[in-house]
């Protein structure tokens, strides 16, 4: 008895406590501005001309909710209008933001496949602006005052451009060879060399595409060495299609043979086979004159007499996606038939950028300089030191206490395309004792606009290869913006 009028007194205290504890909670919530007051604030004012009224509803509810959890947490701070609006306005942004940005290259990857890959001319984008922004004759004949086929806008140029007789444009290169193969040969035989049954990006196999499309994949030779009777020997009655594809994402070096391209068009004809060449990046012009021997252009093929050439539209021709079909019309026009044509067509932006994209090969002396990849992939060494160093003064300038270099390095290509092509570059290292190089790496891909650079022994590397004018003061300006906190 008297062990409990001992503890009565401490366990009243401690009710007490507890009670004004929860009263103050009480009065704290109680002193949250409601969703009513907030919108007819002039904040909210000024957000409802801005923004959905649905994502300002919503970013005012979720700071409400931060408020109440901080307040039953004991951390409450800041419960006014005024004190909140800023992380209001926060959360509408972020509500209101689109998920696909623009943002700025800096690892020297011209054809960079995560990233969009080409970037597209000022000609593609007006004419993008152009057509889309009205009605447009996509479908229509305006000489004859009927329908039309929307192929017919790029079969001229495609074929000034690469020689064919004619041509036809689906919505990527898989999906071109998957069409051709299917209009051509399902259910019966496609001769392939071994050492060409690649698997492109998105571990798409070239066997799965062929499986979906309905043909039978005849393999011949062996991984490193296949010969012109191999392919001889394949031939059957069910043979349909030889089929050849472009090494174009890697390369096999040392005891290795492989039959030309001329030598299969004569195998073709002999047998009466048609002869198709998956040539995958689609170059239109001859790189030779840069340096870059290895990737042969779509030209070549076609003056060979391959039947049916297929390639990508945003690789190396530097245009938006598409897969491009060139080659006999006899094919072509059997091709466009399929029904699957009809599923991986284009729309009218992709004609209109592909359109303007081709109209610039018509001048190719024009072409590598007002062509975003074709500028990037061939800029001299000297122009890329002169644009590393003016990126280099001006960081110096917003973070003098950062050890900054100009150094000699090599970027790539990307996208499948020049495997093993080493070009020679200059990028600008940078190291400062404010951050770890993984975490600056980090806070500049958050950032926004977000700046993509790559990590080198330590340093972040910043590729001048892609890093356009415009982008300097972007990238100065985010630097200076991570750096600061």
């Amino acid at each position: 008895m008297v062990l409990l009028k001992a503890i009565k007194p401490i366990d009243l205290n401690f009710y007490s406590m507890v009670e004004k504890y929860m009263n103050e909670k009480q009065k704290l919530l109680s002193q949250l501005p409601s969703v009513d007051e907030i919108l007819k604030s002039g904040e909210g004012m000024k957000w409802l001309e801005t923004y959905p009224r649905r994502y300002v509803l919503n970013a005012i509810r979720h700071a409400l909710d931060a408020r109440r959890r901080e307040i039953l947490d004991g951390l409450a701070t800041g419960l006014s209008v005024e004190l909140m609006a800023a992380e209001i306005r926060r959360n509408i942004e972020k509500l209101s933001s689109y998920s696909l940005i623009p943002l700025v290259n800096a690892t020297g990857v011209v054809i960079h496949t995560n990233l969009g890959r080409s970037v597209l001319s000022e000609k593609a984008l007006e004419n993008i602006r152009r057509v889309s922004g009205s009605y447009s004759n996509l479908e229509y004949d305006i000489d004859m005052g009927k329908r039309g086929k929307r192929y017919t806008h790029i079969k001229r140029v495609l074929r000034e451009v690469t020689g064919a007789e004619d041509a036809l444009i689906v919505n990527n290169n898989a999906a071109a060879v998957l069409l051709c193969l299917n209009a051509m040969s399902r259910g019966r035989e496609v001769i392939v060399s071994r050492g060409e049954l690649v698997e492109i990006g998105g571990s798409f196999r070239m066997p799965d595409v062929m499986a979906a499309s309905g043909a039978i994949l005849h393999e011949v030779g062996t991984t490193n060495k296949t010969h012109l009777f191999d392919y001889e020997r394949a031939i059957n009655e069910n043979t349909s299609l030889i089929l050849k594809i472009h090494k174009s994402n890697f390369r096999i070096i040392g005891f290795t043979d492989e039959v030309s391209i001329e030598e299969l068009v004569k195998l073709g004809e002999r047998h009466h086979i048609p002869v198709m060449f998956d040539l995958g990046s689609g170059c239109l012009i001859d790189l030779n004159p840069f340096g870059i021997h290895n990737e042969p252009s779509v030209k070549e093929f076609v003056k060979a007499g391959v039947d049916i050439t297929t390639f990508s539209g945003d690789k190396l021709l530097g245009g938006p996606q598409g897969g491009v079909i060139v080659g006999k019309r006899e094919y072509i026009e059997k091709i466009q038939k399929n029904p699957i044509t009809r599923a991986v067509r284009i729309d009218k932006l992709t004609l209109a950028g592909f359109e303007a994209t081709l109209m610039e090969y018509i001048d190719e002396e024009k072409a590598v300089e007002t062509i975003p990849t074709l500028k990037m992939l061939l800029q001299k060494p000297g122009e890329l030191k002169k644009r590393a160093n003016v990126i280099a003064r001006r960081l110096r300038k917003e973070i003098p206490d950062a050890e900054i270099r100009v150094v000699a390095d090599t970027s790539r290509a990307g996208g499948g395309s020049l495997p093993e092509t080493d070009l020679p570059t200059y990028t600008v290292s940078l190291r400062t004792d404010k951050l770890p190089v993984n975490e600056l790496e980090e806070r500049l891909r958050k950032n926004n606009p977000p700046i993509i650079a790559r990590i080198k022994e330590d340093s972040l590397i910043i590729d001048a290869r892609t890093v356009r004018e415009k982008d300097i003061d972007i990238l100065a300006r985010g630097m200076r913006t991570v750096l600061s906190g």
